[in-house]
């Protein structure tokens, strides 16, 4: 038999510090204030029709097709009609004012550090045994195994063990230093000598070096990072004035 068990306010706040969630949050509250109060004083506004498309977006990428469906997210998130327009209009007052600042300096940024955009196709084998390492290195250069069959043998982790060590696109900010530098200068399709890091001897495959194209994903991604960044530095010298009692 179901029991309807009751919830209060208190029980949430008190969920989300036993989550250790509490300066996250913070975090994320003042992020808003600050970016409201800054495109408020730079005369950034919201039209009516650019909140209705913003609507119609937020709905389309939640799969909520129907005014039911709506209502019941909204009601599964405990969020009234107002929260909602409160989401979409910070979605989109966020947009403008990154659009704002940063438009004009994506171009600039993307040409200064277009090696850390630079991608690379790999897949990764990773072995506790450097003589094991060594000996599959030369296996797989002179072709008397494939380095799908290493992968299959040697990788622990089910799901990478079916995609053969199959690491996907990965950008070079992203890769370790020590691995880096010998990946772009690889001659793709190549297997690397192993490389030795923190986590063990690394058996790699390059298989295709990806130059980077300021296309819109990489612009949208720029954006972002920038704008992260510029929140970043707006509210470190923030002093946060808590109007609540953790200790309730």
């Amino acid at each position: 038999m179901s029991q309807s068990i009751p919830i209060t306010s208190e029980d949430i706040l008190q969920q989300v510090k036993l989550s250790y969630k509490i300066p996250e949050i913070v975090e994320q509250i003042v992020s808003r204030k600050v970016i409201i109060s800054i495109a408020e004083e730079t005369g950034i506004k919201v039209e009516t029709e650019e909140l209705q498309k913003a609507a119609d977006l937020f709905r389309l990428m939640n799969k909520l097709t129907s005014a039911e469906e709506t209502w019941a997210w909204l009601e599964k998130h405990s969020l009234s009609l107002d929260d909602f327009e409160a989401i979409v209009y910070n979605g989109v007052i966020f947009g403008k004012l990154s659009q704002h600042l940063f438009t004009d300096k994506i171009e600039p940024y993307f040409f200064e550090n277009q090696l850390d955009y630079a991608g690379v196709v790999m897949y990764e084998v990773v072995l506790d045994d450097e003589d094991l390492a060594l000996e599959l290195f030369y296996a797989v250069k002179e072709g008397e195994i494939s380095f799908y069959d290493v992968a299959h043998k040697y990788i622990q982790d089910t799901e990478l063990r079916r995609k053969g060590g199959y690491l996907g696109i990965v950008q070079r900010k992203d890769l370790k230093p020590e691995i880096s530098p010998a990946v772009f200068a690889a001659t793709p399709p190549q297997v690397l000598k192993p490389i030795v890091t923190s986590k063990g001897l690394h058996l790699i495959f390059v298989e295709e070096i990806i130059q980077p194209e300021l296309d819109n994903k990489l612009r949208n991604q720029i954006l972002t990072d920038l704008f992260d960044e510029w929140i970043k530095q707006q509210i470190e010298p923030v002093e946060l004035v808590k109007n609540f009692d953790l200790d309730s």
